[in-house]
């Protein structure tokens, strides 16, 4: 079993400084609380083929993670697919970015979970949790980058 969860929120920065503090995964412990420890892989600007490795905490348990970023089409979407091999994992996801016309930026996030030996008893309960923190999910979002980049 597999299923996809998703939560959308208005932030008011442009599209562009939106896309960038997005791009750069290490930002994640900032609205993530479950995300203890991210790195990115090469330094640089994040491109197709960077590895973003996590560690995370989820149901008191910490978990290593390793993602690859599948497609970069900058300012609007950013992919990635998860590589670990954990009992539950993001298969795929990314964000998509839409300017709206008060110089904001609508984002969108977007995760299919999949389990994986005994996580496929585990998936649903997964997609649950993160189905009903996913409002949530998109105020520390918009939260975190609206402090994060000033405003113009």
């Amino acid at each position: 079993m597999s299923g996809q969860f998703e939560a959308t929120v208005d932030v008011d920065r442009p599209v562009d400084e939106v896309f960038a503090y997005l791009a750069d995964g290490r930002n994640d412990p900032q609205f993530s609380p479950r995300v203890l420890r991210i790195d990115r892989i090469p330094e640089g600007p994040t491109a197709v083929g960077t590895v973003f490795r996590s560690t995370v905490k989820d149901a008191g348990m910490k978990t290593a993670r390793v993602f690859r970023v599948t497609a970069v089409e900058p300012p609007r979407t950013l992919r990635w697919a998860e590589e670990s091999k954990n009992l539950v994992t993001a298969s795929h996801g990314g964000y998509d970015l839409e300017p709206l016309p008060n110089g904001g930026t609508r984002v969108r996030i977007h995760n299919v979970l999949e389990g994986h030996g005994v996580g496929k008893l585990l998936v649903g309960l997964a997609l649950a949790a993160a189905r009903k923190d996913a409002p949530d999910f998109g105020r520390r979002i918009k939260a975190a980058i609206e402090k994060e980049i000033p405003a113009s």
